[in-house]
């Protein structure tokens, strides 16, 4: 095995071991959370998967972007919230019931409302898109719900094993992420440099403004179930964009740049507000549970 074949495998594994992780901490009644409050519901999806594709369908209109950039925009603007992302809105304050609610929420809900996004999106920018339901399950099955259902089902068959284990897989999978993103970064490095301007940043960073201020307003009244939307808004998951850019657009080499792009203005964005609400969290001593 080569050491390109090896660097996906350990991303593969790390996603898999950190979804696996939480799901060692997770119960039945957590992931299905926001099913049980349908207002909670609505509003998540209102915020993730209206209002960020809708801005990034103007702002694409708008700006002159590079072909790649505009794909990986829209595309990344349609998908759901990466796998990986629980573990910063519980580092944020996130109440765990509403954090994997959300996640396994937004995977479920993804697998009809991502194919008929591509298809409005499509259809507005007059270009030939589309992608199988399947593929998305796939992709959501594979990175999401498998390893969150394993992971629940440890913790309630061996709860004493799921509580001994958690840190560890959870720290594995840390190690063999940053193993596996650092050798990609480098290699994609002079493709995302030749990605940036024509309105590149401004444009990523206000789609990601917009997925912050989207979740904030519409997260509910709990502070830190804001908080949690706001950051699920902002960040996508990598992994359907990409395997709709492979249907879609496969002469279009630097999507994967572009996607790499996004992740890192995503990061410096949403640093400040990270610190705002980390801040305001512990002023006002973990935030007021509201009734919902």
């Amino acid at each position: 095995m080569t050491i390109a074949e090896l660097i996906p495998l350990v991303i593969q594994t790390s996603i898999l071991l950190l979804v696996f992780g939480l799901g060692l901490h997770a119960t039945l009644e957590d992931v299905t959370y926001l099913f049980r409050r349908p207002g909670l519901l609505v509003r998540a999806l209102l915020a993730m998967g209206v209002v960020v594709p809708f801005v990034a369908a103007v702002l694409a209109a708008v700006f002159d972007l590079y072909p790649p950039v505009e794909i990986a925009l829209l595309l990344l603007a349609v998908s759901p919230v990466p796998p990986i992302l629980p573990g910063k809105q519980l580092k944020l304050g996130g109440h765990a019931s509403y954090v994997y609610g959300l996640l396994v929420t937004a995977a479920l809900f993804a697998i009809v409302l991502v194919p008929l996004m591509i298809e409005v999106l499509g259809w507005v920018f007059q270009r030939e898109a589309h992608i199988a339901p399947a593929a998305i399950a796939k992709v959501v099955l594979i990175t999401v719900l498998a390893p969150i259902v394993a992971g629940l089902a440890v913790r309630h068959f061996a709860p004493a094993l799921a509580e001994r284990i958690a840190s560890f897989v959870t720290r594995l999978g840390t190690v063999l992420l940053v193993a596996g993103l650092l050798p990609i970064l480098i290699t994609a490095w002079p493709g995302i440099v030749s990605l940036i301007g024509n309105g590149t940043i401004l444009a990523i960073a206000a789609v990601v403004i917009a997925g912050l201020i989207a979740g904030h307003l519409l997260g509910g009244p709990d502070p830190d179930d804001r908080t949690a939307l706001a950051i699920a808004s902002a960040m996508r998951h990598p992994g359907v964009a990409l395997a709709i850019a492979k249907v879609n657009f496969p002469d279009e080499k630097l999507v994967f740049a572009a996607v790499l792009l996004f992740a890192v203005v995503n990061v410096i964005v949403t640093i400040p507000y990270a610190a705002w609400r980390r801040r305001q969290h512990s002023e006002v001593g973990g935030g007021v549970t509201a009734e919902q």
